[in-house]
């Protein structure tokens, strides 16, 4: 089915795609073959390497513990991040030149600096300036590092999600009186959020990603950090690396296939059904509009208004 991007491929280009699929998958079972004699060669592919996975005890005293600081970190920084990078993102929006170079001086300085840089400046900070102990030290080192860095990140994501909305959205929410801020959290960030949730979810995922940082540098005992512990007992570096990339695979999979869920519901709900809204309705969104410029009908009867709007559907 043709369309604007894509043409049907006619016969010679589906040969074509169809050789081209019949190399990649030849060439990668070919670097699967090779991978495995090289692991085979080098006795990486015993079975008393990879059966300590197969006891409770190398998950309950390693990895298990490992994966809850992992997620500990990783959740209380996206719930701090995520708020923060709204705010931040909405006020580079502001129409005060005071409030827009502040938000983009923060913004832009903490965006510039590597996320691993500012876990070792708050972990040094913690360290001279407060009580925290050397304990709970790497750990709130790892969040604030992961704060500062992503929360600058998601508010240059949300600032464009809401440039990327049609002008007209805006003009609108003025023309039927509703203020800047009524405009933004009624209308503008709600659309937004839809758009924005693939980058705001690829942002949590690096997020995840990054706690494994504070465990090389700062000794935070997160899931790598522990694997490393767990290596060392029971000398199998690399099944323990592939058995933690595994993890990371199916705990990143997990949160992309939620945001797929929640993107497309969000989507569903949100559908509008172009009905047009006559005095009363308009009356309850804002009081202020009806009786002023728009009024009721041209007779004064309670005409409509031609303002349409979104709603969402009735269940």
């Amino acid at each position: 089915m043709s369309s604007v991007l894509y043409d049907t491929p006619g016969p010679r280009a589906k040969r074509r795609n169809v050789l081209l699929s019949v190399v990649f998958f030849v060439l990668l079972a070919a670097v699967a073959w090779y991978v495995w004699r090289v692991l085979d060669d080098k006795s990486q592919l015993r079975w008393a390497l990879w059966q300590p996975f197969t006891t409770s005890e190398a998950w309950t005293t390693y990895l298990l513990p490992g994966l809850v600081n992992t997620l500990k970190a990783a959740a209380l920084a996206m719930v701090i991040a995520l708020p923060l990078g709204a705010v931040f993102g909405i006020a580079r929006l502001s129409d005060h030149r005071w409030v827009r170079s502040v938000a983009s001086v923060v913004v832009e300085f903490f965006r510039a600096i590597p996320v691993l840089l500012l876990m070792l400046f708050a972990n040094e900070f913690f360290s001279r300036y407060t009580q925290v102990t050397s304990d709970d030290r790497p750990f709130y080192a790892v969040v604030t590092g992961l704060v500062f860095y992503n929360a600058s990140v998601l508010a240059e994501v949300v600032r464009a999600g809401i440039l990327a909305l049609p002008k007209g959205q805006t003009e609108a929410a003025y023309a039927i009186g509703l203020r800047k801020g009524q405009t933004m959290t009624s209308i503008l960030l709600p659309q937004a959020v839809t758009a924005m949730l693939p980058a705001i979810v690829s942002q949590l995922v690096v997020i995840v990603k990054d706690t494994a940082l504070g465990g090389v540098m700062l000794g935070f005992a997160e899931l790598l950090s522990e694997r490393g512990t767990l290596a060392a007992n029971y000398a199998n570096v690399i099944a323990s690396f592939v058995v933690v990339a595994v993890i990371y695979i199916v705990l990143n999979f997990a949160l992309t296939s939620f945001a797929s869920w929640l993107e497309g519901r969000l989507r569903r709900s949100k559908r509008s059904t172009g009905a047009v809204l006559g005095a009363e309705d308009m009356e309850e969104l804002n009081p202020a509009a009806v009786g002023g410029a728009f009024g009721t009908g041209a007779n004064g009867d309670g005409g409509v208004i031609g303002i349409t709007t979104t709603r969402p559907k009735k269940q």
